[in-house]
This record gives C-alpha cells, structure tokens and sequence, in this order.
C-alpha cells in the first residue's frame, strides 16, 4: 500500500480537470483537517487530549502559507506549483525552491502559534521537523543548504526544548501521541485534497478506547466521498465543505497570467463526505 507523503516545497494543492484546475490553499487544507480532528472520538476511538490545543495546532499549522498562496507560482512546465496525486509516495521534498524562503515560513508556522498557545506550537514544530528530517530526502541539496537544513532542524529541536508547557502537558509520550494525531488528520485531509483515487493508510497508527494500535484506511468511493476504517469520528458520516477555486487552461504562458487567472476564480467549494462502512 502506497504510503501518503505531505506537500513540503510546492505552493497550494491541484487536481486536474479536463478544462483546467482545482486549486486549495493549505490553510483550508488545514481546517479541513482541523474540523475532522473536531469530529474525532466514539465509542471505539477516543478524542485527543488536551483536545483544545490539540485542536489549535491542526486547525492552525498551515497558517504560515496564507501570503504564499496568495501569489501563486508556477512550474518550469507553466503549469500551477502545486502538490497533487501524482507526487504522493514519489514527492521530492526539495523539488524547485528557494530553502531559505521555505525554511522561513515553517520557521513562522510554529511561531505563530506560540503567542497564545506554547503547546500547540510545539505540536507544529514537532510535525516540521519530521516533514524535514524523516519525509524528505535532501540529497539534492548543495553543501550549503544542506547546511542551512541541518541547522533549522536543530533549532527547531531546541526552541522545543525551551518552551514552557503546562505540567501536564509535558510528558514525551503525551505529545508523541498529539504529534501523531496531527499528522493522520494532516494526511486524511491531503488525500481528499488530491482526490487520491487508491486506498491509502493515515501517517501512524492510532490506540483505540482498548490501547490497541490501529492503522486507520481512507477508501476513495467516487467523486469526493470517501471510507475510513476502521472509524473514528463521532457522526456516522461527515459532510464538509473545502473551499477551493477552479482556474480555467491547463498551462500559462507566465506567473503574471496565472496569477490573473487565480484572481478572477470564483471561490467555490466541494462538498466532502466521510463514512463509516455501511453508512
């Protein structure tokens, strides 16, 4: 089973039409992820715990992208820079970007947060390092990037270390399972994103109300409904609305076309389903 990489240097999230694209941004890939973290807990799967921060940082851990996605890019190809199905499982982390400047907005990501909620923000830094460090392969860096990364990554694991949480809140293994939490919500989010046409397994597996570890499986049932199992939220089937923008032509000429393509899209939405087996 393929496993679902989490976009790391493209701007936005595409899925292809006939006459030209579908285009999300990733803090609405975020609340999407945000409102199915909301919905998590039942009679087989417990909700996450401190939940109010735990909600905090995956409603909000793509905050750092919204000027981002609003200039969107292009590829080499002319066609939107953006993370799509075709990536997943083959995504090379550090495709046709500026580290520096990529570095910069996860750096804000977790910063952002830590204003008014130290917890949650450690929870995002924790999900950055390991998009950084176990998801992506920096091989294609030069010595002075690589450099750049190593360094990030480290001081990212250090500003963890300084930050102060709430005693109960600071046990490793609490936010191990919070960190854990954010990515499978994070990922279940991306592959409705991408409307990945296989069944594909959440990042991590997850204790139900009997502490067995289970690997939870988004099964794509047409259109945007789709099957998680075994299930963990508290409706029997989930109806959500992912804001999104349709851009008419497959390729542009340059950003500035692109752009004003981007702008004149009518923001829509699509109308997610999640259910249960049977429902």
């Amino acid at each position: 089973m393929p496993v679902l990489r989490l976009p790391l240097a493209r701007f936005m999230i595409r899925i292809a039409e006939d006459s030209g694209w579908i285009l999300i941004t990733h803090p609405d890939h975020a609340r999407l992820a945000g409102q199915f973290a909301e919905h998590w807990g039942n009679d087989d799967f417990a909700p996450p715990e401190p939940r109010a921060d735990i909600l905090a940082a995956v409603y909000r851990h793509d905050d750092a992208w919204a000027a981002r996605d609003a200039a969107p890019k292009l590829t080499r190809e002319g066609r939107p820079s953006a993370f799509s199905r075709e990536l997943v499982g083959t995504y090379s982390a550090f495709e046709e970007m500026d580290l520096a400047d990529y570095l910069a907005v996860r750096g804000r990501a977790a910063a952002l947060i830590a204003e008014d909620n130290p917890y949650a923000a450690l929870i995002v830094s924790m999900h950055t390092v390991d998009l950084l460090s176990e998801q992506s392969d920096p091989s294609g860096l030069g010595e002075a990037d690589r450099a750049r990364l190593t360094q990030f990554i480290a001081d990212q694991r250090r500003w963890q270390s300084e930050l102060v949480l709430p005693e109960a809140h600071a046990a490793v293994g609490t936010r191990h399972r919070a960190f854990e939490f954010l990515q499978a919500c994070d990922s279940l989010s991306l592959a409705v994103c991408v409307r990945y046409p296989k069944p594909i397994p959440l990042r991590h597996r997850h204790p139900d109300r009997h502490g067995t570890l289970q690997p939870l499986v988004c099964t794509p049932l047409g259109g945007d409904a789709y099957r998680v199992a075994p299930y963990p939220f508290d409706r029997d089937e989930l109806l959500l609305e992912l804001p999104c923008r349709r851009v008419a032509g497959r390729t542009f000429a340059d950003a500035g076309a692109f752009q004003a393509a981007w702008a004149a899209a009518p923001l829509t939405s699509l109308s997610v389903r999640i259910a249960r087996e049977g429902a």
